[in-house]
């Protein structure tokens, strides 16, 4: 069975993330999405309701698995049998840092990184940028699922009081 991880933080999951899990999807047999814990970074969602937000908006997939992780990613992978890391790049900016962490992750431990180059119409987005439009009441409708909008536009609602 050929697997592949896609790790992020994903506070919150946006089209731009869906686009590189369902092309991975086509690509491995089994994609774990990999939620990364990060206890020194207060994000808007706890890591349960990201969980349940990747698996909502998968789960038509078929073959993704969405497992939360902390440490390194290649000890998470070599605890999976996972061979390869799949990243998406937006920019050159991505790319420098995205290498020498590939590069870093297959000297560690053997682990392959396939970088895909993102869809055009998300070259820009990132959830921060995300969470910082729809701070500010702008429309990020087309950025994120229906379903991750709704909750994020309780979110911002709800901390806004």
């Amino acid at each position: 069975m050929h697997k592949a991880v896609c790790p992020g933080s994903f506070d919150p999951v946006t089209n731009g993330h869906l686009d590189i899990v369902s092309r991975a999807s086509k690509l491995y047999d089994e994609v774990t999405v990999a939620v990364m814990v990060n206890k020194s970074k207060k994000g808007l969602f706890t890591l349960e309701e990201r969980m349940e937000m990747v698996r909502e908006t998968t789960a038509d997939y078929g073959n993704v698995v969405v497992e939360s992780f902390h440490g390194l990613l290649v000890d998470f992978c070599r605890d999976r049998g996972i061979p390869v890391i799949v990243k998406g790049l937006r920019a050159v900016s991505d790319f420098d840092y995205e290498l020498q962490m590939a590069q870093m992750n297959q000297g560690l431990a053997g682990v392959e990184t396939l970088f895909l180059s993102t869809n055009p119409l998300y070259s820009f987005l990132s959830s921060s940028l995300v969470k910082e439009v729809a701070t500010y009441g702008g429309d990020v409708s087309g950025l994120v699922p229906k379903t991750v909008l709704s909750r994020l536009t309780e979110r911002l609602e709800r901390d806004s009081q």
